[in-house]
């Protein structure tokens, strides 16, 4: 006979047969099979001993083994004892009856905050009436809305524990924590329905959090947004600060996009001496280490992307910095790459022209403007390929002359290997910035979607009276990424009018610029430029799954439609709950003149033929935008696993298949995967035509404001001009950045920086 010995058991093991695991099963589960219960029998075997959670591993593994594109509730049911295993530690060391599924809110707030996991403040900020009213909200049944893979994901990797991870706070308890956070400003009055409104959204799945901000709302640690980008200046001082203020930001969960640009080259002068520069390569190399040496408790390394204009003097060897093979003292592996490239550069690899390369510094020095702070203001004309054409006429300013093809040969090389660099259409996004009034925008992020305006800090230092030195900081525009998105295929699929993105939309909107109220970021001038444009990210997910439901397959005309008019409503909504928020709390400080102000936002998209969005640029004008930035999509993989949808607006990698793990193999299913579904899950990541892929993100990169985060799928042996061609069209398009060249021969490592 087999025992098990549960953690209440261990000094009186209890026995049991077939008929009390048969009792368990229907308890817990809606299962009804013989054959699995005959199965776990088996697994079970002629063991004399087996305590709780052994049992619960053998009954989910073989729930799991369940699992194919038929059978897709398995991984429901093995969700189902997973949590039965959750509630009965919660109860264990929370000291109550496991029957109850939840125990008592407040009680866990006050144990999790003796212990130092939870912050004061909702305790300080919430009166214990209050709270409990709030704890009402709390429905276990939305509990079952996860299958396996998304509740052991939140479980393992976000859910609150004790120093010793053992499990206290449950799912539905983490959004309402994540909800009381994110609303402990607002005025009491309307707390209670701002909360509830807010635990509605999340608990439901109709959106998720950044993944900071799920992981950290409401504890005593961490901060709360996603990405940061630094400038750097071109100064000895300015480098090692930036490295600083990087390592900072990347132990708190940050990641982290660095502009090198404005600084010079390999054989530049230094205070005159000719030669002397080293150029960006030792400085990357010095954020590659911050990388792998600043890493958040243990949990994993930092991530830092590096971004370089395409006709910096170091370009080249930038471009082969993550290779495998060369001279390794010229190798960063653990940095990622990414490329800043002028319209006039893709029009000279369109017609196989020279271009030239330059070092920032001479340019400064003997022209007497900086090249990257212009940009076309228009497509074919601007002020950028002026300066430009003056740099390479003056006879005085050092230059190299290379075919702009060869250079883009080499960024391609490297993509396929490394999948990266990114691309950076820095005069399409500057074009598009609303923000232009107030700055530049250089480089994006860690995952191409944030664009904000940006520039370096400057530190000098001072000897007063008494010897003491003061240093001084005119802080740049170090930018904030606050990031949160929609779950397409649980919003749109209830109605097709859409009535829950207008009830989510606001609540949302408000979730996220109370982030940047409440974040706590060590870098300051981060926190002043958070709250000068009061950036927010609103973003997807899901795409593909909604293409499913609607049975729209990806390679179609009905596709592009679909994500122009579905974007165009998210950002209508997204707008207007923008300016509902200026006018209850103001607008952001640098509203007045904004594109959003003058109207121009509206006017370069070609919106004013419409009565609705007349209406809403009159409102823009009148009563100011709270957010200076309102939307980017970002890449939010785990997540969307948590939420039960696909990633972003990718395709889907397979419609199923098993990631093997140490002791037993996880099954992946597409979402609402049937005979409905199939035929639209079938063209998959690497099966799709990439060019479809390019006119749905055209279609709804109109309606963003920043960018999306974009990959291209291709396989390892696509042919240069194919890629090529895609590239291409991706920026003549209109688009403003792509993501991961993910080639079928490259293992890409997934950020989850700016999960949400």
């Amino acid at each position: 006979m087999t025992t098990i010995i549960s953690k209440q058991e261990e000094t009186n093991p209890t026995h049991f047969n077939q008929e009390r695991i048969q009792a368990y099963i229907q308890k817990v589960t809606s299962i009804q099979s013989q054959e699995y219960i005959n199965k776990v029998i088996r697994a079970i075997g002629s063991k004399t001993q087996i305590n709780t959670d052994e049992i619960t591993s053998i009954l989910i593994n073989t729930a799991l083994e369940n699992v194919d594109e038929v059978n897709t509730q398995w991984s429901f049911e093995a969700a189902k004892i997973y949590l039965h295993k959750l509630y009965r530690q919660a109860s264990l060391h929370r000291g109550y009856d496991q029957e109850q599924k939840y125990g008592d809110f407040y009680s866990l707030l006050k144990q999790l905050t003796a212990k130092g996991i939870y912050s004061p403040r909702i305790l300080e900020k919430y009166e214990k009436k209050e709270i409990e009213r709030i704890a009402t909200l709390i429905n276990p049944d939305r509990d079952f809305l996860f299958d396996y893979i998304g509740l052991h994901t939140l479980a393992t990797r976000y859910l609150a524990t004790d120093h010793q991870k053992n499990t206290y706070e449950l799912p539905q308890e983490r959004w309402l924590v994540i909800s009381m956070h994110l609303m402990q400003d607002e005025p009491k009055e309307k707390r209670f329905e701002l909360v509830a409104e807010a635990y509605w959204a999340l608990s439901n799945l109709y959106m998720t959090v950044a993944t900071p901000t799920l992981a950290n709302a409401g504890l005593a640690h961490g901060q709360l947004s996603s990405c940061f980008i630094d400038t750097v200046e071109d100064s000895l001082i300015g480098i090692y600060n930036s490295n600083t203020d990087v390592a900072r930001l990347s132990k708190d969960g940050g990641g982290i996009g660095v502009y090198m640009g404005k600084v010079r080259s390999r054989g530049s002068s230094i205070k005159g001496f000719k030669g002397a520069s080293s150029g960006v390569l030792p400085w990357i190399k010095q954020l590659n280490n911050t990388a792998v040496s600043v890493d958040q408790l243990g949990r994993r390394k930092g991530a830092i992307a590096v971004y370089l204009d395409v006709w910096h003097a170091d370009i080249l060897s930038f471009l082969d910095l993550k290779l495998n093979n060369g001279d390794e003292r010229q190798r960063a592996h653990d940095i990622f790459t990414g490329v800043c490239l002028p319209d006039l550069f893709m029009e000279k690899v369109e017609n196989r022209e020279d271009w030239f390369l330059f070092d920032p510094h001479e340019v400064r020095n003997v022209m007497g403007f900086s090249l990257e702070d212009y940009y076309d203001e228009q497509k074919g004309n601007g002020s950028f390929r002026e300066k430009y054409e003056e740099c390479v006429q003056h006879p005085d300013l050092k230059k190299t002359k290379i075919p702009a093809i060869q250079i883009m040969v080499r960024i391609m090389k490297s993509q396929l290997e490394t999948g990266t660099p990114f691309m950076f259409y820095r005069d399409e996004v500057n074009r598009k910035n609303p923000n232009k009034h107030a700055g530049m925008i250089y480089s994006s992020n860690l995952c191409t979607e944030i664009m904000q305006n940006m520039s370096p800090t400057v530190q000098s230092e001072e000897i007063i009276e008494d010897g003491t030195i003061i240093t001084y900081k005119k802080p740049g525009d170090f930018v904030v990424c606050n990031l949160s998105s929609i779950n397409l295929g649980k919003t749109i699929q209830l109605d097709g009018e859409q009535k829950t993105l207008e009830r989510l939309i606001p609540i949302q909107v408000r979730m996220l610029d109370n982030v940047i109220d409440l974040n706590t970021i060590d870098v300051k001038q981060a926190m002043i430029t958070n709250k000068k444009y009061r950036a927010i990210g609103l973003g997807t997910f899901g795409w593909h799954h909604i293409l499913a439901l609607k049975n729209l397959k990806w390679e179609s005309k009905e596709a592009v439609e679909f994500a122009d008019q579905l974007y165009e409503h998210i950002s209508k909504l997204t707008i207007k709950a923008s300016i509902d928020l200026a006018k209850e709390k103001g607008a952001y400080p640098l509203f007045a003149g904004s594109d959003w102000q003058t109207g121009e936002y509206f006017t370069q998209r070609g919106y004013e033929n419409d009565e609705e969005w007349n209406s809403i640029k009159e409102e823009a004008a009148t009563y100011g935008l709270r957010n200076g930035y309102l939307m980017a999509v970002a890449p939010n993989s785990s997540t969307s696993v948590i939420a039960g949808s696909t990633a972003s607006i990718d395709p889907i990698f397979k419609p199923f298949y098993y990631e093997e793990k140490k002791d037993y193999k996880l099954p992946f299913v597409a979402p609402d995967l049937n005979h409905h579904t199939y035929e639209v899950y079938r063209r998959s990541a690497y099966i799709v035509d990439q060019r479809w892929s390019v006119q749905q993100n055209a279609a709804r990169q109109r309606h963003i404001d920043q960018s999306i985060s974009f990959n291209f799928y291709v396989p390892n042996n696509i042919k240069a001009k194919v890629l090529l061609d895609l590239h291409l069209q991706a920026w003549d398009s209109g688009l403003k950045t792509t993501y991961y060249v993910r080639s079928t021969a490259s293992d890409i490592e997934e950020c989850e920086w700016c999960e949400s």
